[in-house]
C-alpha cells in the first residue's frame, strides 16, 4: 500500500495555540518525528491537529487555556484529502478563548459530528493509561467512537437514549412518578438500551481479533482478555433490573442500570489486567487497543486514521519501542509523533518509509 495514496493531511497552519504564535508545517504521509526540549511547543502541534479534528484540546476542556496569552482565538487550517480520492480539500477550525469554535470546509460551515467523520484521530499519551486505569466512562468513550465510525445509526440512537436517559433521571429526583408516566419512559430507555447494547457488543466482537494480533506482536506470550459488561446484569432482561431497583433509583436521583454504566473489562489470568501489569506492558496494551482500533477503522472504511503520539520512548524500551513502530509502520496511517530526542527513533524504520522530521524551540521551527 502506498502512502501517496493515503495522505489525509498535506498541510498544517496553526495560528495562536499555546507558545504558538504562528506555524506552516507539509507534513509526511506517513512518518513526523516533531522534537525539542520540554515547553517547546511539540505536543503543542498534536493538540492543534485534534483542534482540526474534533474543535478541542486533549490535554484540557477550557479553551482559553490553549489559546495563546492576550489573543482572542486561536486557528487551525489544513488541507486533507477525508475520502482519499486524492483531493486537497480546505478545513478549517476557529476555537476562540471563550464561545463555540467555528469551523469551515471547503468554504461551508459543518457541524461537530461531520467533522469527526473527515478527521479520525487516534491519541496515543499518558493520558490512555486511563484505557486501564480510568473509570468506565473513558472505556465506553474508546468504544462508543469505533461504534460512531461502524454504524451511521449509532449518534441518532446515541442522543436519543441520552434524551431518555436525562428525563427519567429529572423525574426520579423529583422523588414521585406517575405509574403510567414512567412505563412509558422505561419502555423508551429500554428501546434504546437494547439497541445501544446490541451494537456495542458486535463492535467489540470486530474489534478483539484485531487486539489479538496487534497484542501478540507487541507482548508476545501475554494473553490479553477483552470483555464488555452491559451495565446490568445480563443474565437479566433489563425491564426487570429497572423494577426491581426502581426503589433505589428514586431514593437516590439517578438510574443505576443500563448502558450508561457499560464497561469494557481487560484482563490477564482471570485478573484486571491494571492490577497485574508493568507500566511498560500497559503502555503496549493501551497503544494496542489503539491500534487495533485503528486497524479495524481502515478495514471497515477503506481510509486510515491519524496518529497523534506524544513521547513515544517514553515507558517503553529499545526492543519495544522497535516493536512498536514496526507494527505503526505496517498500518500504513499518517502518524505524528513527538519526542525529546529523534537520535533512539532514527533506527526504528525501514528505509523505504517517508520520514519528516520537524525541530521546535520556543514555539517555532528551527
Amino acid at each position: 500500500m502506498l502512502y501517496s495514496l493515503l495522505m489525509s493531511i498535506s498541510k498544517l497552519q496553526i495560528q495562536r495555540v499555546r507558545n504558538i504564535s504562528s506555524i506552516n508545517i507539509e507534513p509526511s504521509p506517513a512518518i513526523n518525528i516533531i522534537c525539542g526540549e520540554n515547553g517547546s511547543g511539540k505536543t503543542s502541534i498534536l493538540e492543534s491537529i485534534n483542534i482540526l479534528g474534533l474543535t478541542r484540546s486533549f490535554r484540557t476542556n477550557k479553551a482559553h487555556h490553549v489559546v495563546q496569552n492576550d489573543q482572542l482565538a486561536s486557528v487551525v487550517f489544513g488541507f486533507i484529502d477525508p475520502m482519499m480520492q486524492g483531493l486537497k480539500q480546505s478545513l478549517g477550525v476557529e476555537r476562540p478563548a471563550e464561545g463555540e469554535a467555528r469551523i469551515r470546509f471547503e468554504g461551508s460551515d459543518i457541524g461537530l459530528s461531520t467533522l469527526a467523520e473527515l478527521i479520525p484521530l487516534q491519541v496515543i499519551n499518558s493520558d490512555t493509561f486511563q484505557l486501564l486505569e480510568g473509570s468506565p466512562a473513558i472505556r465506553r468513550q474508546f468504544l462508543d467512537w469505533g461504534v460512531f465510525h461502524a454504524d451511521k445509526a449509532f449518534i441518532q440512537l446515541w442522543r436519543g437514549f441520552r434524551r431518555v436517559l436525562k428525563q427519567r433521571n429529572t423525574l426520579l429526583k423529583c422523588g414521585k412518578i406517575d405509574n403510567q408516566l414512567r412505563q412509558v419512559w422505561d419502555s423508551e430507555f429500554i428501546a434504546f438500551s437494547d439497541q445501544l447494547t446490541r451494537l456495542r457488543k458486535e463492535y467489540l466482537s470486530l474489534l478483539k481479533p484485531e487486539f489479538d494480533s496487534v497484542i501478540s506482536q507487541l507482548l508476545e506470550g501475554t494473553k490479553i482478555e477483552l470483555g464488555f459488561s452491559y451495565g446490568w446484569d445480563k443474565k437479566r432482561q433489563l425491564d426487570e433490573v429497572l423494577a426491581s431497583n426502581f426503589e433505589r433509583d428514586l431514593r437516590q436521583g439517578f438510574t443505576g442500570n443500563g448502558p450508561q454504566r457499560a464497561d469494557l473489562r481487560l484482563k490477564v489470568d482471570g485478573h484486571n489486567a491494571a492490577e497485574r501489569l508493568s507500566r511498560g506492558q500497559k503502555k503496549l496494551v493501551v497503544s494496542a487497543l489503539k491500534l487495533a482500533q485503528g486497524a479495524l477503522f481502515q478495514r471497515m472504511n477503506s481510509r486510515p486514521c491519524i496518529y497523534l503520539i506524544d513521547d513515544l520512548p517514553s515507558e517503553l524500551d529499545q526492543i519495544h519501542g522497535e516493536l512498536f513502530c514496526k507494527v505503526l509502520e505496517q498500518s500504513s496511517n499518517q502518524c505524528f509523533i513527538t519526542c525529546v530526542d529523534d537520535s533512539a527513533l532514527k533506527t526504528y524504520w525501514s528505509p523505504q518509509t517517508e520520514i519528516a522530521t520537524f525541530r521546535i524551540a520556543e514555539g517555532s521551527l528551527c
